[in-house]
C-alpha cells in the first residue's frame, strides 16, 4: 500500500491514500511506499529506519499577486508582523483587564474601537441591570409590606366579627357560624334601633 503525507486541502487523487503529517506518530503496518509532499523529516526518518522506500516532493509555492520584488514582499510581511503583534498586545491587554489603542495596524485600531464599543455597551448594560436589581429589591419590599398589612386587617377582622356576634347574642338572632362579616354587619344593622 502507498501513502502520502500532505497537509493540502484540496486536489486529492481518490485513488490515493493521504495522511496529515502533523499527526504522525509512527509508521503505518503494512505501507510498501509513502509520498512526503513538503518539510516533513519526522515522517521521512521513520519509514526509512522501518526500511520502506520514501520519495519527498516540494510543496508548491503560492504566489504572491501584486508583489514585483522580494524587498517588496518583505515590506508586506514586516508590515503583517507588526499586525500582528499589534493584535497580540490587544488580546494580551484583554487577559489583563486592561486594553490602550495600538501604536501601528489598521485592523488593531479597528479592533481596538470595536472592544470600545463592545465596552461600553457592557457597561450599560451593567448599570441597567443594577437599577433592575434596585427595583426588584424594592418591589419585595413592598411586598412585605402588604404581606404585613393583609396579615394585620384580619385580626382586626376577627375582633369585628367577634363583636357583631355578641351584639347579635345579646339581641337573640339567630346567625350561621361561619357567616360572612358583611352579612353579620346587615343583621346588625337591621336591629331596632334603643
Amino acid at each position: 500500500m502507498e501513502l502520502t503525507y500532505s497537509n493540502q486541502l484540496d486536489g486529492f487523487d481518490p485513488e490515493k491514500r493521504y495522511r496529515n503529517p502533523e499527526h504522525f506518530d509512527k509508521p503505518e503496518a503494512g505501507v510498501t511506499s509513502v509520498l512526503v509532499i513538503g518539510n516533513w523529516p519526522s515522517v521521512v526518518d521513520a519509514y526509512e529506519t522501518a526500511g520502506i522506500d520514501v520519495l519527498v516532493t516540494e510543496v508548491k509555492r503560492a504566489q504572491i499577486v501584486g508583489t514585483a520584488n522580494q524587498s517588496e514582499l518583505e515590506q508586506i510581511i514586516t508590515a503583517l508582523r507588526a499586525e500582528h503583534a499589534s493584535i497580540q498586545i490587544l488580546v494580551d491587554g484583554l487577559n489583563a483587564g486592561e486594553i490602550h489603542r495600538p501604536e501601528v495596524g489598521e485592523l488593531a485600531n479597528r479592533l481596538f474601537d470595536v472592544l470600545g464599543t463592545i465596552h461600553v455597551s457592557v457597561g450599560e448594560l451593567s448599570t441597567e441591570r443594577d437599577g433592575l436589581l434596585s427595583t426588584v429589591d424594592a418591589l419585595r419590599g413592598e411586598i412585605e409590606v402588604l404581606k404585613k398589612a393583609a396579615a394585620t386587617p384580619l385580626a382586626d377582622e376577627a375582633g369585628e366579627i367577634a363583636s357583631l356576634k355578641a351584639k347579635l347574642d345579646e339581641a337573640r338572632v339567630q346567625y350561621r357560624a361561619n357567616a360572612s362579616k358583611e352579612s353579620l354587619e346587615r343583621l346588625v344593622a337591621e336591629l331596632p334601633k334603643e
